[in-house]
């Protein structure tokens, strides 16, 4: 038996007594601005696909896990304490107590188990009639009873049971991911009763959404007053009166508004400014105190093209390995990205992040990687029976508008016309509508990135797993988007996924990710290391490879001298 009590006091801020009037931090308020590439594509947490919608929505609900944003480990969140029993099928979670649900319209309700019963049941009831949401991949073939629900052959979930104020999990093997799992966006808690309220969101968060319709040009949250969590001093949370999301794509004009000191921080900087923005202001960087702070860390994040297996040519393994061999990434790494990436996508669909996927053998796989080869990229797809691609057709490359894909869009087509003598149509749409594309199949090859969901292999490598295609072509396919079948791929993954040491299972899933590199879905392009700039005066922003951010404890105020100094002493 495995037993593991975590205490909430041990790991997050205390709890301010309900009914006391709230004691304010001292440099409490003001507002954080910064810009995103995208709007958010959907308010419905069983509907999130997307990076930004999981950034916006985290700040609004929660689960009763969290990630830590310091070291990305799983905490207790609207649990105070959690308990694994019974070798790891068993998870017991104590419901802390003085949560309240609160939305902009001042509906408060307090938290109850019944909520997690609720938020759990729904989101493992099909869409119609049986496309599954995003969080039935959580509990698919995991939790006792969660596939009889979602099959409509039992009335609640077996494996879901409520004592008290304690939620018990039943699970239907181990799995050494699932308290990372709980801790994802669309695995929140709503509320029952305000769930009927279809329009508002709802949430436990430490901040509420100005306007239940976000604008696609720019998103507020306001603090929630009504937020249960205080700072070690008692203090209360979150800090910021606001955040405000700008959405813009255009990476010039998201530097210029930083750059005129209307937004607090920028996310990756434009290729064209990289060098005017770093070395044209040294002096910014290094004063004391400075105005300026850079960050830059390799990120999680893997960008790709993906190939849409229902179109028959891409059945055949050597023409999606002839089109990564026909790619030069270099180019793109050094002309487009302006070396502003972590790697050049040599490793497959893992970003070689060694300090957080340690054990992973990054090495084994790279053997199976493709660099640029345009005779062997020529010769396999003569063997596969298109000559100098006579006979292919024409190929369609979807991507969003924006500066960076538009033109690595070009690149390539460029490179695959030149290096296959296939004509390459460009076809860009907005993000929304990629995505949706992407869902539905419609489309040939698509431009992809993918940001973890939490500190894995397995959060990439799912994306491929063969028994998340629907069975039905027609249907969507919310998770394995090209619809990618691989049945010793899918064998090493669910070994992986199953085995309890966590070296164990790191070499199966490298092992699971040789063989995806054998037979390509998608050609790999580069992983994430952006530089990130702040203006000093923001304070207790932690940066992490997931770019997850919290907000809670983040504050504005600018340094003096004597303070900077002092706290270079610490």
């Amino acid at each position: 038996m495995v037993t593991r009590w975590v205490l909430l006091l041990l790991l997050i801020p205390v709890i301010i007594g309900c009914g006391d009037k709230k004691q304010q931090f001292e440099f409490a308020g003001g507002k954080l601005r910064f810009c995103i590439s995208t709007p958010i594509l959907t308010t419905n947490l069983n509907e999130v696909s997307d990076y930004n919608s999981q950034l916006i929505l985290g700040q609004i609900y929660e689960g009763l896990i969290s990630l830590d944003p310091n070291d990305l480990t799983p905490k207790p969140q609207l649990a105070s304490s959690y308990q694994i029993k019974n070798d790891g099928l068993t998870y017991e979670f104590t419901l802390r107590k003085g949560v309240y649900f609160v939305n902009s319209e001042g509906d408060k309700v307090e938290l109850k188990p019944s909520d997690v019963v609720y938020s759990i049941q729904k989101a493992c009831s099909p869409i119609g009639e049986h496309r599954p949401r995003a969080y039935f991949m959580v509990f698919q073939n995991s939790l006792e009873g969660a596939d009889e629900y979602f099959a409509g052959k039992a009335n609640n979930i077996s494996g879901i049971n409520m004592k008290g104020n304690k939620i018990t999990f039943q699970l239907l093997k181990p799995d050494n991911n699932f308290l990372a799992r709980l801790s994802l966006p669309f695995c929140a808690i709503v509320s029952e009763k305000l769930d009927q309220k279809s329009h508002l969101l709802s949430g436990t968060g430490p901040f509420l959404m100005a306007s239940e319709k976000p604008s696609n040009k720019n998103i507020v949250l306001l603090k929630n007053p009504d937020y249960y969590l205080s700072d070690k001093q008692g203090n209360a949370l979150p800090y910021l009166d606001s955040l405000e999301f700008i959405v813009n794509s255009k990476k010039l004009q998201q530097l210029d508004l930083f750059e005129q000191k209307q937004t607090d921080l920028i996310l990756g900087l434009p290729t064209s400014r990289i060098t005017r923005m770093i070395e044209g202001r040294l002096s910014d960087f290094n004063s004391e105190p400075p105005l300026l702070v850079l960050h830059s860390n390799p990120q999680l994040v893997t960008n790709y093209y993906l190939f849409n297996m229902q179109d028959p040519r891409f059945s055949d393994k050597r023409v999606r390995q002839a089109f990564n061999y026909a790619i030069n990434r270099e180019v793109i790494g050094n002309e487009i990205l302006r070396n502003q990436y972590y790697e050049l996508g040599y490793y497959g669909f893992v970003p070689p992040v060694r300090d957080i996927f340690r054990g992973y053998d990054f090495g084994a796989v790279k053997k199976h990687g493709y660099y640029f080869n345009p005779d062997l990229a020529k010769k396999l797809l003569a063997d596969a029976g298109f000559p100098n691609g006579e006979g292919f057709g024409t190929v369609t490359i979807r991507y969003d508008i924006d500066d960076v894909h538009s033109a690595i869009a070009s690149e390539i087509a460029m490179q695959i016309e030149s290096n296959l003598g296939i004509k390459v149509n460009m076809d860009a749409s907005s993000f929304q509508q990629l995505r949706k594309d992407e869902i539905s199949g419609n489309g040939e090859i698509f431009r992809f990135a993918w940001s973890a969901d939490f500190p894995s292999p397995e959060t990439f490598l799912a994306n491929f797993y063969g028994k998340y295609v629907p069975k039905d072509s027609a249907a969507d396919s919310p998770i394995n988007h090209g619809r990618y079948i691989n049945q010793e791929f899918d064998r090493l993954y669910e070994q992986a996924k199953s085995e309890e040491k966590l070296a164990k299972r790191r070499t199966l899933f490298s092992q699971a990710e040789e063989e995806l590199l054998k037979d390509p879905p998608g050609i790999p392009l580069w992983y994430n290391g952006e530089m990130q700039i702040t203006y000093s005066k923001v304070r207790n922003l932690q940066f992490n490879a997931m770019d997850m951010f919290s907000f809670r404890e983040v504050y504005i105020k600018d340094w003096t001298k004597e303070e900077y100094l002092e706290s270079r002493k610490k």
